[in-house]
């Protein structure tokens, strides 16, 4: 007996010995409130979390609609925050422009000279790209303080009265915006908006993804599919030059999921002219309401974004202006094609190519538009 008691009892303590603790998950990590308390143009700054019973979870500032953070899991129940930021307000104003997680308006990305005319009466924009208007002008919606109410837990809405010939564009458009995390573990921008004026309007949103998570490593080994069989090609300025090119037997093919890096160092014109990719894709939709525009996996976290919109176009950007001047919430520096954009839109330059999707918005039209971020795992 006293042998089988020496037995057990080894055999309990190697069993202890080898048994390993289990590794701790990572879980959301709530940026500070008060570093977001502020004042901008006599307008109260705000930073409100959106959470969904996945455990999923976001944070928005009322300054330019930002998405400051946004957790979700992968294949391993971690969580981590897949879009680039900053942790106070102080950086969003001081830091160079990148429109992290911004809104954008009242035209998002560019405009050929910063002009376009509507019946006959031209219109003239700030040149801020260079010799075009880039998204919205010198201090377009990703700078402003929108009027911000959370409805429930999960559901913010923002409100915006742009003011005629604000940045130069006709009209008072008054503007509804609504961030909703749902429980189906998606990221919805619903978009509304009126005029007074017959205007232009091209809103959007511009995150910056990496689904490794943020500072976390290049983008370059995401698979990504696009559901379009044609581009809308650039010139030198990066405006469009009017064609609808075919992407088949290109480097602009994403028809078929591959590597975003896979392609974007090819001796090609468009994307030496653009860095890389900084293109909009023309999306292949049966109707008018919400279709598949994207789908982008991480293959070592196994994250899905799934991308779908009622818009028809879509600009794959590669992060190709990082180059790790910045650090973002993590004070890792944000390094060259460390994100990529997929900013859902009517076509660059619409204004001036009649053949394109119109943009412009009477006064008796609503303009309403919806996209949907959904985040699933590689099972």
């Amino acid at each position: 007996m006293r042998y089988l008691i020496i037995l057990v009892s080894t055999i309990c303590l190697l069993s202890c010995k080898n048994k390993q603790k289990p590794i701790a998950k990572m879980t959301p990590k709530l940026i500070t409130s008060t570093n977001f308390d502020t004042i901008i143009d006599h307008k109260k700054v705000t930073l409100y979390t959106l959470k969904n019973k996945t455990g999923a979870l976001t944070q928005i500032t009322n300054y330019g609609g930002t998405v400051v953070s946004l957790w979700v899991q992968d294949k391993d129940g971690n969580y981590d925050d897949i879009v680039l930021g900053y942790n106070s307000i102080a950086d969003y104003v001081t830091n160079p422009k990148t429109y992290f997680g911004a809104l954008i308006g009242r035209y998002g990305n560019r405009i050929a000279k910063g002009k376009f005319s509507i019946n006959n009466t031209e219109y003239s924009l700030a040149t801020n790209n260079n010799e075009n208007h880039l998204h919205g002008g010198a201090k377009g919606y990703d700078a402003v303080v929108w009027d911000a109410q959370q409805i429930n837990e999960h559901t913010l809405e923002l409100k915006y009265l742009s003011p005629d010939m604000e940045e130069g564009y006709p009209g008072n458009l008054s503007i509804t915006i609504q961030y909703q995390l749902t429980d189906a573990n998606e990221l919805k921008v619903e978009y509304w908006a009126t005029t007074d004026k017959t205007t232009i309007v091209n809103l959007t949103h511009h995150s910056y993804f990496n689904l490794k998570g943020e500072g976390n490593g290049t983008i370059n080994d995401h698979l990504v599919h696009i559901n379009a069989s044609r581009y809308t090609p650039v010139d030198a300025t990066l405006i469009p030059t009017g064609e609808l090119a075919l992407v088949k037997d290109t480097p602009m093919d994403f028809t078929t999921a591959k590597a975003l890096g896979s392609d974007i160092n090819t001796d090609y014109e468009q994307l030496n002219i653009g860095l890389g990719y900084d293109h909009n894709y023309v999306l292949e939709k049966s109707t008018n309401g919400i279709s598949l525009a994207a789908k982008v996996t991480e293959p070592t976290t196994g994250r899905i974004m799934e991308l779908y919109t009622t818009e028809p176009g879509v600009q794959l950007y590669s992060g190709n202006f990082l180059d790790g001047a910045v650090a973002g919430k993590s004070d890792k520096p944000y390094a060259f094609r460390s994100a990529f954009c997929m900013e859902t839109q009517h076509f660059p330059n619409s204004p001036n190519t009649p053949e394109f999707p119109s943009v412009v918005l009477q006064p008796d039209e609503k303009y309403h538009t919806v996209t949907i971020h959904k985040f699933s795992t590689m099972k």
